[in-house]
């Protein structure tokens, strides 16, 4: 596997793997055999004779045949391949003396057809026209399209061109404000700001979408302030916008009085808070979960003399759904309706996502009919809610009817619904079902981007479908999507889980030795070493982390505690737990449940109880884990009480027990001899739908048998079997020895036949657990029975049960049955001729 991988790498993957790893060169060779092949053709002479004046000859074709019939003909076509940059400039600028229109469509053509690189200053001379013209918005893709040629960096270049050529032309000031505005947008901040100088010093006024734009990207620092402070000096009329950008980046911020304080601040002629910036400000107070203080500034905006829009309502509708408040979000839609203003596809898809959120699927469904009754068909955001809300819930069969729903109404589909499912899928384990999604997808046009990939990697290597992971591994490097550190994470899980820990070092080494400051490789091999019991190694590996500067985590310390806590060395636990603050780390409430559980079972209650208090006291929140380990050491302690207490204590901080809870109590309850509180915690278990698991009948079985009630014992036991619950071989095993031991072989031979029909595998062990108990007891005849049914299966007995079963005839003075042993222990070969 690790071959496989060093043959994908891409090139542009960092230099010490690429050496180890030669690859996409043969498929660049492939793609360039037209270019290659042009370099073998000889030179011929050329049919029409390449003219002196190219330029010339250009002009008068233009003017004689027209653009079209003169640049798709083969004269021209001579002609292009002699023009260089210089040339098309003089040509551009005599056919915008002549007729502007004509110098566009020349333009166009030897950009978009013949892929031609025109100039800088071509691309200011079009940019004037269009000015001129007034088509803003030619201008601002033929600004974008000079930008994507130049990157970020010439603005320098740029503006002193634009200043020395093109200082006298009509609509200047129009091309200088796009340019900053066209930085600005592509978040070239700087150079956005070096066009505004420039502007600045020729005294051309910026436009306020131009300032906006910047203030938006300068929104998280106090820069904001100084661009600001230029509209206001410039002269340049503010708009809504203007003042909203400004609240929004104090929120952003965190400066609250700040926000608050610049919204009721007076602004020009004497006007107060727009729409847009109450709108912004209920919009932050919303997502940080300040529900009640946006609807409190709902309310002010009717006293100012406003009256909420749809966007209004919708920000409020969203931040009751994330509250939970469904009512009352429902409640706002109708008044909204009061209001004038008609619920929009955004208004449903915000309910919708709220209902799903509760896992309340009715209610979304409901929302969906009403909708369409209004005219509002589902878009791709409604089917993308829909589908990743019912993936959450674990219903991916839902999802997949929802997304051919989505195709069939001739939505366009969508990455994130796609990827939702992806992963839904292979959670699932449904390999070839995720393949044939994204098969669609693609055959759909959709193509899968870096996180698509490293979903269906991830999953498939989780599933230990390597090979099949590197397939896609190896399309994704032709496609030219370079795979990141997730995606290497991904195949070096997979090889601890699935492959040698050796194959597994081998890759680590070569991961880590490109990418030495990737924290994760190490955690993952650290974890491994670990649980394969090398906490040595682990210990070098962390080691190796700290000299070579690598800031670890709270992972590599809680994979290190636990290997100490594995090897009940509590002490280094404990060091390395006091190691994490030194490190500014602080510890999480795994490494608090890890280092309890370790201290439960060496029955130390009140350092674990002592751990419980410190983690609440720094506000780290327990998990239902770490109650049920308290649970556990209090069980050990007989504590019965105080673990029903935590139990309680659970719920009332919204915290729901697992199987393995109510199992720990349930066991502690039958040792206990209390079998009727066993039985009430399994009935507390069903009451809150929590479905027990065999281990939890197991438990049950067991404590009847122990307090000698095999009757309700066979009652529950043939009651579970009734209702088709899956039982394992260990509660037939339990009432076979139980019945064993009360002597009543009849009872017992029929749960061994039953385990039998069940399917469960019966070994020598079986037999012998329940030979032993008979003879025990003194039930040797009873013993020679299951002797019998052991040989009638083909299990040769050993000597440890023969020479049990031969003590017992001994005793009872069974020579027959003495007789008859001996002869089959010689023929198995336990006893010499």
């Amino acid at each position: 596997m690790l071959n496989h991988i060093r043959q994908w790498m891409p090139h542009n993957f960092p230099r010490k793997i690429r050496s180890l790893c030669p690859l996409i060169k043969p498929i660049f060779t492939e793609s360039n055999v037209s270019a290659a092949n042009l370099e073998e053709v000889p030179a011929t002479a050329s049919i029409v004779p390449t003219p002196a004046d190219p330029v010339r000859e250009i002009l008068i074709g233009l003017k004689n045949f027209g653009f079209r019939n003169f640049l798709g003909g083969s004269y021209f076509i001579t002609l292009y391949s002699t023009l260089n940059q210089a040339q098309v400039d003089q040509i551009v600028d005599n056919l915008r003396r002549e007729n502007s229109d004509s110098a566009l469509v020349f333009f166009d053509i030897l950009r978009n057809e013949y892929g031609f690189r025109h100039s800088r200053d071509t691309y200011f001379v079009v940019a004037h026209i269009f000015a001129s013209k007034r088509r803003f918005k030619d201008l601002q893709l033929v600004i974008n399209q000079m930008l994507e040629q130049e990157g970020s960096g010439p603005a320098l270049l740029l503006c002193e061109l634009l200043s020395n050529n093109f200082r006298e032309w009509d609509s200047t000031n129009v091309v200088w404000d796009t340019l900053a505005f066209a930085y600005s947008r592509n978040e070239f901040v700087h150079d956005a700001l070096l066009v505004l100088a420039y502007m600045k010093d020729l005294s051309l006024q910026a436009s306020i979408p131009t300032y906006n734009s910047l203030l938006y990207n300068l929104r998280h620092t106090d820069m904001m302030w100084d661009v600001y402070h230029e509209i206001r000096d410039s002269g340049t009329p503010e708009n809504e916008w203007t003042n909203s950008i400004l609240i929004d980046g104090l929120f952003k911020q965190a400066k609250f009085q700040d926000a608050l304080l610049f919204l009721w601040k007076p602004k020009r002629k004497g006007l107060g808070p727009s729409i847009v910036s109450f709108n912004t400000a209920m919009s932050r107070f919303c997502e940080l979960g300040f529900v009640d203080v946006a609807k409190s500034f709902f309310c002010i905006i009717f006293k100012q003399g406003l009256l909420p829009d749809a966007y209004s309502y919708n920000i409020l509708i969203h931040g009751l759904c994330l509250a939970g408040s469904m009512d009352e979000a429902l409640d706002f839609r109708e008044e909204m309706e009061k209001q004038g203003l008609q619920p929009d596809i955004v208004t449903y898809n915000i309910l919708v996502k709220g209902f799903l959120l509760l896992g309340l699927t009715s209610g979304a469904w409901q929302l969906i009919q009403e909708m369409m009754l209004k005219g509002l068909n589902p878009d791709v955001v409604t089917y993308t809610i829909l589908i990743c809300g019912h993936c959450r819930m674990g219903n991916v069969e839902e999802g997949m009817k929802l997304l051919e729903e989505m195709l069939s109404r001739g939505c366009e589909l969508s990455l994130i619904s796609c990827s939702v499912l992806l992963s839904s899928l292979c959670k699932r384990g449904c390999v070839n079902e995720a393949l044939r999604l994204l098969h669609q997808m693609e055959t759909l046009g959709l193509k899968p981007d870096l996180i698509t990939y490293s979903i269906l990697i991830h999953g498939l290597c989780k599933l230990g479908e390597i090979q099949t992971a590197l397939q896609l591994y190896k399309e994704m490097c032709l496609n030219r999507i370079f795979p990141n550190s997730f995606t290497h994470s991904s195949f070096l899980l997979a090889m601890c889980e699935n492959g040698t820990l050796s194959e597994a070092r081998n890759y680590f080494d070569i991961l880590t030795s490109s990418m030495p400051e990737n924290i994760v490789f190490y955690n993952i091999m650290i974890d491994r070493y670990v649980k394969v019991g090398k906490t040595e190694e682990a210990v070098q590996l962390y080691n190796t982390v700290i000299e070579k500067g690598i800031a670890p985590t709270i992972v590599t310390f809680n994979s290190l505690i636990y290997g100490f806590c594995k090897n009940r060395n509590l002490e280094e636990a404990g060091r390395l737990f006091e190691i994490i603050k030194l490190h500014g780390i602080l510890p999480n409430v795994v490494t608090y449940t890890i280092l309890m559980n370790a201290l439960c079972e060496e029955e130390n209650i009140q350092a674990m109880l002592g751990l419980l208090q410190e983690m609440e006291a720094k506000a780290v929140e327990p998990t239902h884990i770490t109650y049920t380990v308290v649970i556990k050491g209090l069980c050990k302690h007989w504590r019965l009480h105080e673990s029903l207490q935590v139990l309680n204590d659970m719920y009332s901080k919204g915290l729901y027990p697992d199987q393995i809870t109510y199992n720990t109590i349930i066991h502690c309850f039958c040792k206990a001899h209390h079998i009727k509180k066993a039985f009430q915690m399994l009935g507390e278990m069903l009451m809150h739908k929590l479905e027990p698991t065999p281990a939890t009948y197991n438990v049950l079985i067991n404590g009847l048998c122990i307090n000698g009630d095999l009757a309700h014992a066979d009652g529950l036991l043939v009651s579970l079997e009734d209702q088709n619950i899956c039982l394992t071989k260990v509660a037939y095993t339990t009432m076979i020895k139980a019945h064993c031991a009360k002597g009543d072989v009849g009872r017992a031979v029929l749960f061994f036949h039953k385990m039998v029909e069940k399917g469960f595998p019966v070994s020598i062990c079986d037999y012998n657990a329940v030979i032993n108990r008979l003879c025990k007891r003194h039930f040797v005849t009873k013993a020679k029975y299951f002797f019998c049914m052991m040989l009638s299966d083909g299990i040769h007995p050993d000597e440890e049960i023969c020479r049990m079963m031969l003590k017992g005839f001994l005793e009872s003075d069974d020579q027959d049955s003495v007789s008859e042993l001996l002869a089959q222990m010689i023929k198995t070969g336990l006893l010499p001729d």
